[in-house]
């Protein structure tokens, strides 16, 4: 199968991927494409699957893992604590592992914060409101500082490093380089290694200090690189995914004055379909962290080779018109079961509940707050995420 180079639309890719997406599946569910050096370390050419059912055989195929340590694709690259989390592991060790942390990371516990998330809220709008000139980034005023504090909270670290953190966090996200990514990787682990120590020696009532005293049945615990490993991926999944749910939701509302006044209408009937369509529409993870083919996989029949690389568009998958009609349409009235922004099977997304509360009551919080919210001109161009893993702007203007 020739390969796809959609380097040379980088710009354009990142501003708005779903006509390349379009223009994929009409020609088929999966194809080969490359180069990019933010999906394999070498940028070689990779796997994209496009297609919505496809997606979700991709996602749960049994030859198709995640753990590359094991798939013997970058001998060179070294592995972190960071790595020993659920998200880049396979069962039986992801099972072990998802079940440990399941233990602790409850609904009661998810459902406890609620009154926690709207005080934080509140308090972060009524900064907005307290500014003058009526305007502000959205991103730096609410997207990042409410799931930011929530998750520090929830895992009892709320005196981070913020700003090294977010440093740190971009650059796992949203790589400018594989040296830059790695390096992050490498810091952020020596930084997480101390605080799970500190955590150990003064416990609390957190989750991260639950995850260390906690004992399976037959007494298995986590490891100390494990507890790295998941403080890595809590802390990041805990708000990236969540500050672009927010930036990405705003936007589309925005961008679509009749559904922005459906919801101001009727909060409490299209609230929660209001943001399950923004995940669907445009949600906040563009692409499933990448895969291997441990041995030959037909999917959407093609055969993907063993020991390639193979990238789920969560992006792609949730505008296929097979599954939606009227994909490309934004409608806060649609239906939305199915869509994959949660991911789906084994690594379907364990802090969804989280995201999903967090976006409710920062969204209607802010429309209730100012009923006149607009996107600002005056604050200049979008800038976009670069990578082909999340889905945002690193700025959002508004005006009020």
């Amino acid at each position: 199968m020739p390969v796809v180079d959609i380097s040379s639309h980088a710009e354009e890719f990142n501003a708005d991927p779903y006509p390349f997406y379009a223009a994929l599946r009409a020609a088929g569910p999966v194809h080969r494409v490359g180069p990019d050096t933010s999906v394999t370390p070498d940028g070689g050419p990779y796997w994209l699957v496009v297609g919505h059912e496809e997606a979700r055989q991709a996602l749960t195929h049994p030859a198709i893992l995640k753990d590359w340590r094991t798939s013997g694709l970058y001998p060179d690259i070294e592995p972190t604590a960071a790595n020993s989390n659920m998200l880049e592991s396979d069962p039986p060790h992801h099972t072990r592992l998802r079940r440990l942390v399941a233990r602790e990371f409850t609904a009661r516990r998810v459902e406890a914060l609620r009154p926690r998330v709207r005080q934080v809220t509140e308090e972060l709008v009524d900064a907005m409101a307290a500014r003058p000139g009526r305007s502000a980034d959205l991103i730096e005023a609410l997207a990042f500082p409410l799931p930011m504090t929530v998750i520090c909270e929830l895992l009892g670290v709320p005196d981070l490093d913020r700003e090294r953190f977010r440093q740190w966090s971009n650059e796992v996200v949203a790589p400018r380089s594989v040296d830059a990514n790695g390096e992050a990787h490498v810091q952020l682990s020596a930084y997480l290694a101390d605080l799970v120590e500190a955590k150990a020696h003064t416990p609390g009532e957190d989750l991260l200090s639950a995850l260390i005293r906690t004992r399976d049945e037959d007494g298995d615990s986590l490891s100390a690189d494990e507890l790295i490993g998941m403080a890595f991926l809590l802390l990041i999944a805990g708000h990236e995914t969540t500050v672009n749910l927010i930036g990405n939701g705003v936007r589309a509302l925005l961008e679509h004055p009749g559904q922005l006044a459906a919801l101001r209408a009727d909060y409490d009937g299209l609230i929660g379909g209001a943001v399950e369509e923004m995940l669907r529409y445009d949600g906040p993870v563009q692409n499933a962290t990448y895969r291997y083919a441990a041995e030959d996989a037909e999917i959407g029949g093609v055969v993907i080779p063993a020991g390639a690389v193979v990238l789920v568009s969560l992006a792609g998958a949730d505008r296929d018109s097979a599954r939606f009609a009227e994909a490309d349409v934004f409608d806060i009235r649609r239906a939305p079961q199915g869509h994959l922004a949660f991911g789906h099977g084994l690594h379907f997304c364990i802090g969804a509940p989280l995201a999903r509360m967090e976006g409710r009551i920062a969204i209607r919080t802010l429309l209730e707050r100012f009923p006149d919210l607009a996107a600002d001109p005056a604050g200049g161009p979008l800038d976009w995420l670069p990578g082909s893993l999340m889905r945002g702007v690193s700025r959002l203007p508004v005006r009020w």
